[in-house]
């Protein structure tokens, strides 16, 4: 079952949120994720992985958790997942 990672942003610092965006986008690639919307006029992002197991594993991952404190200085970020 897909699993659905729905993150509500609010914005800090654009340059910080730049680069996250750019390497996270990259770091989740290994693991099937794909951004659906993202910064739209809720600044809220769709990112769909083949499972859940997939989805914790790309959270978990060594690269995931490098950039994670430059998310927290880029945004304050509210994360939840689903699976459907």
């Amino acid at each position: 079952m897909k699993a659905f990672l729905i993150a509500y942003v609010t914005v800090k610092d654009s340059e910080k949120m730049h680069t996250y965006t750019k390497v996270a986008r990259e770091s989740m690639q290994p693991y099937g994720g794909k951004v659906f919307t993202k910064r739209n006029q809720q600044n809220m992002a769709v990112i769909c992985f083949p499972d859940l197991d997939s989805l914790e594993s790309w959270y978990r991952s060594d690269i995931y958790q490098e950039i994670n404190p430059l998310r927290k200085e880029a945004a304050d970020i509210i994360i939840n997942s689903y699976v459907t």
